[in-house]
């Protein structure tokens, strides 16, 4: 891989930190900035919204400037986002802060996924993406758990100073790693980019992507409950049992990033079922500490390695429109990232127990199945590997996760 790839997975690393950092400093925002814990909650939400909408809208914005120049425009953006939400006193200018940010994230993942699948050649999307992806699971294990520590001794702003500081370098690195190359006069305008993705194939790959991705975030919000209530391995290892989903999410991003170059329906096929088993299994014997503990880290590798290759997948299948093929993508994945949470939280809210929000992710990723098997059906068949061929191979219906 170019050294370049993993300078933009640096830089996912702080933006896939600012995204989730903000669980563990919410009770110090609130009493600083003199409001109450929901209005410092809808700062995620805002979060969640800008990168859902901007996504698809900036990359389409960005799409005639040169790469280089869009990636430094987003990151820098981001980061001075962050210096403006470490200095105010005012809420209000905070909640814009947070909005331009996913703003920013979210159209720096775009064209970082571009540029990634570009530089690292037409045979390794799912290794520089998997790279890409890596940022957000470091993320998950270091990068928020250092945010919580900063706020506990310095407060809530020095962990968008940390964000900022890491986001610093990252600058610099891309400015000297990334090439300074011009636009394409021939590259694909808006219009035919758009036209590129309105296949079948490619719909259906997202939304499998966002089934799977609302059924990891729906677990993994709530974990906390399940380990303490059901478990019962007390509130000490819940940090502990966060980190092992994550140390999970990294190797299956990392396995699936080489593996979805070369056999993407065998990990769709076999992963997607095995998935689908673990989260049912995972109900089952939840209250099994030993047990509980192995299938964290399994679903972890699961669920990662699944959704990283279909994100490989729909860059394949969306060859010609490959900067809105990556904002879309990850549009889809935020979609999910919502969806997931809020369906748990209903299934938490209407007294279904604490073991609910595992069922509702089985239920997502059987419905994920469910469609993965009608296209094949309907002969919306075959995703396309690292030779461009498309794959056909007959499999269980999650094969054609890929489609």
């Amino acid at each position: 891989m170019p050294f370049a790839i993993y300078v933009l997975g640096l830089a996912v690393f702080a933006q896939g930190t600012s995204e989730f950092m903000l669980s563990g400093l919410v009770e110090d925002m609130a009493a600083d900035l003199g409001v109450s814990l929901p209005a410092v909650g809808s700062l995620t939400s805002a979060f969640a919204v800008g990168m859902i909408v901007g996504a698809p809208l900036v990359a389409m914005l960005s799409l005639r400037w040169p790469r280089r120049r869009a990636l430094l425009a987003f990151l820098v953006t981001f980061l001075l986002a962050h210096v403006v939400g470490a200095l105010t006193h005012s809420f209000e200018v905070l909640f814009v802060t947070r909005v331009v940010a996913a703003l920013a994230n979210a159209g720096f993942l775009a064209v970082g996924l571009a540029t990634a699948a570009s530089m690292a050649g037409p045979q390794a999307k799912g290794r520089a993406t998997s790279v890409l992806l890596s940022g957000v699971t470091l993320a998950c294990i270091v990068g928020v758990p250092l945010g919580a520590v900063l706020s506990e001794f310095w407060g809530w702003r020095s962990a968008f100073w940390g964000v900022a500081i890491i986001s610093a370098p990252a600058v610099l690195a891309v400015l000297r790693s990334v090439p300074a190359t011009p636009v394409d006069p021939a590259a694909p305008s808006v219009r035919n980019e758009l036209g590129a993705l309105r296949t079948p194939r490619l719909v259906i790959t997202l939304v499998l992507g966002a089934l799977v991705n609302g059924a990891t975030f729906c677990s993994f919000t709530y974990l906390s409950p399940v380990i303490t209530n059901v478990t019962e391995l007390g509130s000490g290892w819940v940090p502990a049992t966060l980190a092992l989903f994550g140390i999970g999410s990294f190797v299956g991003v990392n396995i699936g990033g080489r593996l979805a170059d070369t056999r993407p329906g065998q990990v769709l096929a076999v992963g997607g079922a095995a998935l689908l088993a673990g989260w049912l299994l995972f109900a089952l014997t939840a209250g099994n500490p030993a047990v509980a503990l192995v299938l964290v880290f399994v679903q972890g590798v699961l669920s990662f390695g699944v959704g990283s290759t279909l994100i490989a997948q729909a860059l394949y299948t969306a060859s010609d429109a490959p900067t809105l093929a990556g904002g879309f993508a990850t549009a889809a994945l935020n979609v999910g990232a919502a969806a997931g949470p809020a369906l748990g939280g209903l299934a938490l809210g209407a007294e279904h127990g604490y073991r609910s929000p595992l069922v509702v992710s089985a239920v997502l990723v059987a419905a994920a199945l469910v469609l993965a098997g009608a296209a094949r059906a309907a002969g919306v068949t075959g995703g396309k590997g690292a030779t461009g061929a498309a794959d056909n191979r007959p499999a269980e219906p999650a094969a054609q996760a890929r489609s």
